[in-house]
């Protein structure tokens, strides 16, 4: 937090308030729960109380298990739970998250795009910003992922990570197609 200019979020073994309080102090401006929000929902509820809503991303890691129906998983994607990743998502912005992080986890890693379908679904149910996770390939992905309305922010990696593009490459692109962007 002490070398960028732009906000930081915290996910991963954020299991209580104390590690909530931990990381905000740190110098991140919200923090991510899954495994523990699911253990115990009540956690979203103690920490929008405490820190407000805004500070406070449920992350949702989601399998497809079948037509418009996508299970969530924990523990980085290898434990099933007996959750609908929608009913959930909804729940949990309920509950008090401010914003959902949605990971596809049949998406992760293989470059074909974002799942919009998924991305859609939740995005109907919840009241909060939706930010998809998971396939992104190349900027088209983006910008189709904007076009279709179906996320208010796409989470990018490994097509950065690899310098197979930039960030200033995919604000440019959807600058030309419309969609406005922060300027440095």
């Amino acid at each position: 937090a002490d070398t960028v200019s732009i906000p930081v979020g915290i996910g991963g073994g954020i299991k209580s308030v104390e590690d909530a309080t931990n990381a905000l102090l740190a110098g991140a401006e919200k923090v991510g729960v899954n495994s523990a929000a699911v253990a115990n929902p009540d956690l979203i509820t103690e920490l929008s109380s405490r820190f407000g809503s805004q500070c406070v991303m449920i992350s949702i890691d989601a399998l497809k298990t079948g037509d418009n129906h996508w299970q969530v998983v924990v523990r980085s994607g290898s434990t099933g739970t007996k959750l609908d990743a929608i009913s959930w998502a909804k729940r949990a912005s309920e509950l008090g998250a401010g914003e959902v992080l949605l990971t596809s986890i049949d998406k992760d890693g293989t470059r074909d795009g974002y799942d919009l379908e998924l991305c859609q679904a939740v995005r109907d149910v919840v009241d909060v910003p939706v930010i998809a996770s998971g396939g992104a390939g190349k900027i088209a992905d983006v910008v189709e992922l904007y076009e279709t309305n179906s996320a208010d922010a796409a989470l990018l990696a490994g097509i950065l990570h690899d310098g197979s593009t930039s960030i200033e490459a995919i604000k440019q692109a959807l600058l030309q197609s419309g969609f406005p962007v922060r300027k440095r």
